[in-house]
């Protein structure tokens, strides 16, 4: 699929409309209904949370306003579905989302079913006004995210499990030889970082504006599994001054060790999959390692997290291609290529950035200002996508943000120094 952004214009929006919604469909088809009614923990949805709230989006911000006569499928659904829209009214908690065993996935099926129809006969218009088309993207990009959430709440809650259930065999490790981690120079200077021109991006990644970087270096590729167990073997989860003091208690109550998804099985370390349980590949990027954890290894690197504004300033003119959610592997590989390898897809890379809004920024109007601008507070930015993202999502702009403690997604290690 052509990016979300070069559907911005009423051309084609119908049919990425029903490409998107039948893309989230399909990622529930291995899973079981009790699969989809399941809350392993209050930060992650159940499946079929997300594909009612996914729904609910269309039909409470364009549906209400936009469709003649309208009436909603089930009235229920506005404080059910609500995520945290405080503008449109009451919320079901968050934590207690597992426990809304009704309405049934085959209820919340048929209210997508619903909805769909709906927006079809909206979106079939040989003009769609600007106001429909501007909702309607956002709301692709938004059922985007929460594809890749559902993939990476699922993987939690099966990891809980003590079967070890495979999401799907296609998640299985594909094994590899990675290159030698190399440092690209640049010179820094005034550079210009935050989306500019007309394409669809999200209010945090405005607007486009001008930051001075020193001159720095950034690893080729992202760090591997063979090179954390260095570290975890060289006392890195023992020694203090590798961490941040908030990262030393992070470890002291929650007795980290090891990646979240890492099991200490002798002799050969595993890691738990969206295939299943698998032997630990060395050569594959290290993924849902914290925040804190990610600090801790660059300074026993001798390195540093990248800024989001050296992130981009690299990025910015490399093909957005690598290894995401359209593969179907749902696992980071090998860093394979030469050159400055796995900027996108992969695992999304922790940067050094708070996550705070740009000089001059603005939140979007109405409801949908509340999607970004108010979580600006003890967050951290991510950049570059992974191998749950729609690839079709990305851009060098996008600005992804997690607490440090954060360690479900799929989240990775690139190294950056100062260039002496």
């Amino acid at each position: 699929m052509a990016a979300l952004e070069d559907f911005s214009r009423s051309a084609g929006l119908a049919e990425c409309y029903a490409a998107v919604r039948d893309r989230t469909v399909a990622l529930i088809d291995p899973l079981s209904a009790e699969d989809c009614c399941v809350q392993s923990m209050p930060d992650a949805s159940p499946a079929k949370w997300h594909l009612g709230h996914t729904t609910w989006f269309f039909e409470t911000l364009i549906l209400e306003r936009h469709e003649s006569g309208f009436r909603p499928f089930d009235p229920a659904f506005r404080v059910l579905f609500n995520s945290y829209y405080n503008a449109i009214g009451e919320q079901h908690p968050r934590p207690q989302r597992g426990l809304l065993t009704r309405p049934s996935l085959s209820q919340v099926l048929d209210y997508r079913r619903n909805v769909d129809a709906r927006m079809e006969r909206l979106l079939d218009h040989a003009e769609v006004p600007p106001a429909w088309r501007t909702l309607t993207v956002l709301g692709l990009n938004h059922e985007q995210q929460h594809q890749e959430l559902i993939l990476t709440d699922i993987k939690h809650l099966l990891s809980l499990n003590p079967l070890q259930p495979a999401y799907s065999a296609i998640g299985t490790v594909v094994r590899g030889r990675p290159h030698a981690m190399e440092w690209y120079d640049f010179d820094g200077g005034t550079i210009s970082i935050g989306h500019g021109g007309e394409t669809f991006c999200y209010d945090n990644e405005t607007p486009r504006h001008r930051q001075l970087l020193t001159p720095y270096q950034l690893a080729s590729r992202l760090v591997t599994n063979g090179e954390f167990q260095d570290f975890i073997a060289d006392g890195g989860y023992r020694d203090p001054r590798l961490w941040l003091s908030e990262g030393w208690d992070w470890i002291a109550a929650g007795g980290h060790r090891m990646p979240f998804y890492w099991r200490n099985d002798r002799p050969a370390q595993a890691e738990f999959t969206l295939g299943g349980l698998a032997a630990l590949d060395p050569a594959s990027p290290v993924v849902h390692v914290s925040f804190y954890e990610s600090d801790a290894y660059a300074r026993w690197a001798g390195a540093r997290l990248p800024t989001e504004a050296e992130w981009e300033n690299a990025a910015d003119d490399q093909p957005i291609r690598g290894n995401f959610s359209e593969s179907g592997r749902f696992h980071p590989l090998p860093a394979t290529a030469e050159g400055l390898a796995q900027l996108y897809g992969d695992a999304w890379e922790w940067t050094q950035s708070a996550y705070g809004p740009y000089p001059g920024f603005r939140p979007a109007e109405g409801a949908v200002g509340e999607y970004n601008a108010k979580f600006m507070v003890n967050q951290y930015v991510l950049r570059g996508g992974s191998c749950a993202t729609p690839e079709s999502h990305m851009r060098p702009s996008y600005r992804n943000f997690f607490p440090a403690p954060a360690c479900w997604q799929f989240t990775g290690i690139r190294l950056a120094k100062n260039r002496t």
